[in-house]
């Protein structure tokens, strides 16, 4: 488990921790490591939507109310107080609309690297400070380090390497990480199975989240409607070169690299290539077309360093599913990264992050701009 230094080892304050708890086994056992070590544990549920705003949860999804209940439950086993807080407004402006807002105009967003950003380590920071808490403590598979020649913080992948989060996390702060506990960072899943089934916990076995917790059953472009409350015009489905090739039933329902589910037949293989939003067409190709050596990067967030002061080599994951590629990454401005990989890679996607790694410690990422 991660070590913290905290107030009360300076004298001025308390071991006091926050948990993060969703229902789920990940975030029970988090809780249970915390209070072994000795820690005040106050457990934590956040509220994000309203339920009516998006249907009913499907049951391989977060924050139902059975979750609530859930943690509750294991909150109580363990002897701590537990809370829900509130955050529907912000979660709506800072993930939901963000979401909507980027398949409209043709990006492929990640939301949970939204909510981390701005929901679990913004305004669970605020909180945590507010209530004279030393940390935040969450279930993701990670760790977090202090180098102790540079002084900096440094987000590590998980021991599991299955299972490793770090790629969603990569837009902590300094001072998120030097408030932030992972004790789940140096264990496997089973592992934690088995210690939350020694323990009793009901949720020992409970099925990981699978989809987004806030569309249901992973439609994305019902949701993306309805939400925002007009259907996706339909528009053509065109070649590199401009001819077109059908129609298709709106930009929102397609992404990169994407074959099936196009709704027509082209006589060969036909993947999506591009998105242009502006004048509703989705581009259509070969496989071998999809292929990208460079990419740019915007809104970026460096941890290893404080900036990229000449070229370094790193392993680049362009999507969370994504097996880190070897690469060569610039900081071209104070926002922008530049990525040449060694090997050209498949389905590069504006809208998805793109994170950077020096072996098992997180450099930084970057959400994808361009594409070369």
């Amino acid at each position: 488990m991660t070590r913290l230094q905290t107030k009360s080892e300076s004298g001025s304050g308390s071991r006091r921790a926050l948990i993060a708890m969703s229902g789920g086994v990940d975030s029970s056992v988090a809780a249970l490591l915390m209070r072994r070590d000795g820690w005040d544990c106050v457990g934590i549920t956040m509220k994000l939507f309203q339920n009516e705003d998006i249907g009913q949860v499907s049951e391989r999804a977060c924050c139902s109310l059975e979750d609530a209940e859930q943690a509750r439950r294991v909150a109580a086993s363990l002897g701590m107080p537990f809370y829900i807080f509130d955050f529907t407004e912000d979660f709506r402006k800072q993930v939901m609309d963000r979401f909507v807002a980027a398949y409209r105009k043709g990006d492929t967003p990640n939301p949970c690297i939204d909510c981390n950003r701005f929901i679990k380590y913004k305004r669970l920071f605020h909180r945590m400070q507010a209530m004279d808490a030393a940390c935040i403590v969450t279930g993701h598979y990670a760790r977090v380090e202090q180098d102790a020649q540079t002084g900096r913080f440094l987000l590590k992948t998980s021991v599991d390497t299955g299972k490793d989060q770090s790629y969603v996390l990569y837009t902590m702060t300094q001072a998120q990480l030097s408030h932030t506990c992972f004790p789940l960072g140096g264990m496997t899943k089973p592992e934690v199975r088995r210690l939350a089934e020694s323990y009793g916990f009901s949720n020992a076995h409970k099925a990981d989240s699978q989809d987004i917790c806030f569309v249901r059953d992973g439609d994305y472009a019902a949701f993306i409607e309805s939400y925002g409350g007009r259907p996706s015009p339909q528009g053509n489905f065109v070649d590199r070169a401009g001819k077109i090739l059908g129609r298709h039933e709106g930009i929102i329902r397609y992404t990169i690299g994407q074959r099936k589910g196009l709704g027509k037949a082209f006589g060969q293989p036909m993947y999506v290539l591009d998105i242009r939003p502006e004048a509703d067409e989705v581009v259509l190709g070969s496989n071998d077309a999809l292929f990208s050596a460079s990419l740019t990067a915007r809104d970026i967030n460096l941890i290893s360093v404080a900036e990229l002061a000449t070229p370094m080599r790193v392993r680049a994951k362009i999507r969370y599913s994504h097996k880190a590629a070897a690469a060569t990454v610039c900081q071209t401005d104070a926002d922008i990264l530049k990525i040449v990989f060694d090997e050209p890679q498949r389905a590069v996607t504006r809208g998805q992050a793109v994170v950077l790694y020096d072996g098992d410690i997180v450099v930084g990422g970057g959400t994808i701009k361009t594409v070369g």
